[in-house]
């Protein structure tokens, strides 16, 4: 891969203060800190953004700058891309962190999406506690990204597109650049005389982004002059309505909690109109860090679960979630790992016992005195529900399932406690 030279040595002041204000002024509205990591791919965009805080950093001392280059492995040349980014960051004495994907997309995955997914968890390991992390985006992206989305047939969410900063990791992410274009970006790097890499897989069309980057946005510019700012511009209105969607989801969501803590009330959902819900819905799964289902599946699945008959106990599922009810509450959680009911596990009781597949360790702390106490060469042994156990209960005998519906747990979860056995008597139920 060839590394651009700025073809002039010609300073443009105006560029270089726009670029340099845009900063300063963006920098002041994220959460206060000193410490930032700046995601570097050596591409135009990030080593503007490198040397721009490489300037700030050296009038401020209390200003801690890091750099982080995700090595995805994808291109022939990344091993020399590395060693571009190494040389650059050393000349500007930021230190430097190279994080390595490894793996490769499974069945279903797209190899833009899975690249993303994974570039993001590495930087999230990499940043520090109460760190920015700041991504060299800009306005051109931000456009982009707009069209992309309408093309999907996003909703409002998708269509506000990258917001200027939000919480992540243990701090936050920012992108400076949004109101800043591409063209703006090329100009400072020339005025600095800066040297970046160009990824000869940004010009393949077959990628959606890149169709859309060199075919269709400049005929629209060509057409619709300033179509790149508009676009961007759009996308704020956007995210602007999407906030207003977040209050309205958080007042309702407080109307509408379950008295199982984190649930929701399917009494009141069902006062809330069909738009609300599924506004409401949407926001809750994000309050969880669960994914979005496809819009029909939770439209369709939405009205299943509310009107479902009280004894019933529907649920629906899609990639990475589910969403079930039992009598009036309506739970969200990850898909449950598999788990058979019929397994029989021995026990000492003296020390602790691991069930990995349910994330449960049972403790000899927890079991109940025994009469007579157990003898060293006895055995304990963990069970699973069946059907049909009793166990005592305030002197007289009491069936199993009726003490979990007295409890209000849900019939997911019963099958799931462990139940312990001495010889062929319930002495002990782990309670959830």
């Amino acid at each position: 891969m060839p590394l651009k030279t700025s073809m002039s040595a010609c300073a443009h002041s105006a560029i270089v203060q726009t670029v340099q204000q845009q900063l300063v002024q963006n920098l002041r509205r994220y959460p206060p800190t000193r410490h930032y990591c700046l995601a570097y791919s050596g591409g135009l965009d990030s080593h503007v953004l490198l040397h721009a805080m490489q300037l700030l950093a050296q009038h401020d001392a209390s200003l801690s700058l890091q750099a982080v280059h995700i090595h995805h492995g994808l291109n022939p040349q990344a091993d020399h891309w590395v060693e571009h980014c190494q040389q650059i960051c050393a000349a500007l004495e930021v230190p430097l962190t190279v994080q390595r994907i490894n793996a490769r997309p499974s069945t279903g995955y797209s190899l833009e999406d899975f690249a993303r997914r994974q570039r993001y968890q590495l930087l999230a390991k990499a940043l520090p506690p109460g760190a920015g992390l700041l991504l060299a985006q800009h306005q051109d992206d931000q456009a982009e990204t707009l069209l992309l989305q309408l093309l999907r047939g996003a909703g409002l969410a998708g269509l506000a597109s990258m917001a200027p900063w939000q919480p992540f990791a243990q701090g936050f992410m920012a992108r400076p650049w949004l109101e800043v274009s591409r063209s703006t970006l090329a100009q400072y790097a020339h005025t600095h005389q800066l040297r970046w890499i160009e990824d000869d897989s940004n010009q393949d069309t077959r990628f959606d982004r890149n169709y859309l980057r060199h075919e269709i946005l400049p005929r629209l510019q060509q057409r619709f002059p300033g179509t790149v700012a508009t676009l961007a511009r759009a996308a704020k209105h956007q995210a602007q309505a999407q906030d207003l969607l977040g209050e309205l989801a958080r007042r309702d969501l407080d109307s509408v909690r379950a008295l199982t803590p984190g649930q929701l009330s399917i009494a009141g959902l069902r006062l809330l109109k069909p738009a609300r819900q599924v506004n409401a819905l949407r926001y809750w799964l994000h309050e969880k860090g669960l994914p979005m289902p496809p819009q029909a599946r939770l439209h369709s699945g939405l009205a299943q679960l509310l009107t479902a008959r009280h004894d019933a106990s529907p649920h629906i599922t899609w990639e990475g979630a589910e969403l079930r009810r039992y009598r009036d509450t309506l739970y969200a959680m990850p898909p449950l790992a598999p788990h058979d009911p019929r397994i029989s596990l021995p026990w000492d009781g003296q020390s602790v016992l691991r069930l990995e597949t349910l994330n449960l360790c049972l403790t000899p702390a927890e079991l109940p005195a025994l009469t007579p106490p157990l003898r060293p060469d006895e055995t304990l042994w963990v069970r699973f529900r069946q059907g049909g156990e009793t166990l005592p209960w305030q002197g007289h005998t009491q069936s199993l399932k009726k003490r979990f519906q007295a409890a209000g747990i849900p019939p997911w979860e019963r099958e799931r406690i462990p139940l312990i056995y001495r010889g062929e008597c319930l002495i002990y139920v782990r309670w959830p």
